[in-house]
């Protein structure tokens, strides 16, 4: 009997078609888009997460983080992902609200105002924004807050009277409805721009965190950080959910477990790093004030209109997120006796 010797047919080339897409998902490239500075510690913590990955997967993913949106600017990020133009890319949340409701619950002012709170309400945010993600064909890998908002502004504020007409930068749907409140004027500036803006006097006053004040170099222009402590924003790091989809199953895995661990090693390093960011800041010249009791009330205000508002855009389902959030607070200590 002869031996039979499968010919260069179909079933070679398909079984070679086979091979080279085994390779080429093997030696999976990603590039991450990113909108913040090198120096900045979400950043830092996207650089170590692709190492993460790339020593979990043996080489078999490799992610290049592309900083200070110098791949996609911060507002077409999600888009690009989305896309499929990047596989994957870190959002600000907040700026997508006019899209979705969903994705500005953590720019509501006062409703979470520490850490905590913050953690708290991602937790009952979580499977509604992953969902929300889905139906875009995307998938949420982690969230990160920002350091604790407060109003930078040239003179010392005593309430929001003191912001009438003043030029203010709006990064996020949530700060230019804080400016149409307020009485000023909102101006779109994202933070890779915020230097020149502050420089020129397109901006006289914004509020954001001690992280994005020190990066962007607000100092050089503003002297004086009002600690409202309003609320704390989330960066998203999202994937596109085809090139998930195309990772082998130990690959899946070794990014969700380095994505679990960005996570909290993000939050960790967040909340170290608030009062380095304003001690930083004091050393550059910026003064931190504790802010006006009035100055204060003006903005819990305007904290409870955006939430009233909030809640009827986002409907049920925002409701149940907010109810689950304030659910899940800790009990108040008994009084002493």
């Amino acid at each position: 009997m002869k031996r039979r010797i499968f010919p260069a047919t179909a079933l070679g080339l398909a079984l070679a078609c086979g091979f080279t897409a085994t390779s080429v998902m093997a030696q999976a490239k990603w590039d991450l888009a990113a909108a913040y500075p090198v120096s900045n510690f979400h950043t830092e913590n996207l650089v170590q997460f692709a190492k993460d990955v790339d020593a979990a997967t043996a080489g078999k993913l490799k992610i290049t983080v592309h900083a200070n949106a110098s791949l996609f600017k911060a507002n077409e990020i999600k888009r690009a992902v989305q896309g499929g133009q990047a596989p994957a890319g870190e959002i600000l949340l907040g700026n997508f609200e006019n899209e979705n409701p969903l994705y500005g619950v953590d720019g509501i002012p006062f409703l979470a105002t520490s850490y905590a709170d913050s953690k708290r309400l991602y937790d009952a945010q979580k499977s509604s924004l992953d969902k929300l993600l889905g139906t875009q064909g995307m998938k949420l890998l982690y969230a990160v807050a920002w350091p604790p908002q407060g109003i930078y502004a040239k003179k010392e504020l005593t309430s929001v009277a003191d912001l009438r007409g003043i030029k203010w930068r709006a990064y996020s749907p949530a700060t230019a409805k804080i400016a149409e409140l307020i009485g000023a004027q909102p101006v779109t500036i994202q933070a890779a721009e915020l230097s020149q803006a502050l420089a020129t006097g397109v901006v006289e006053a914004t509020m954001t965190s001690g992280s994005t004040g020190y990066d962007s170099k607000i100092y050089e222009s503003i002297k004086l950080f009002h600690d409202t402590q309003a609320w704390l924003p989330k960066n998203a790091v999202i994937v596109n959910k085809k090139a998930f989809d195309a990772l082998d199953k130990p690959s899946q895995d070794a990014l969700l477990k380095a994505s679990a661990e960005a996570e909290e090693r993000g939050w960790k390093v967040s909340a170290e790093k608030t009062e380095w960011y304003k001690k930083a800041l004091t050393e550059k010249g910026m003064k931190i004030v504790t802010p006006a009791p009035k100055l204060m009330s003006d903005m819990r205000q305007v904290g409870e209109i955006m939430l009233a508002d909030w809640l009827k855009k986002a409907g049920p389902e925002g409701e149940a997120i907010v109810a689950a959030y304030r659910k899940s607070a800790p009990a108040a200590a008994p009084a002493k006796k």
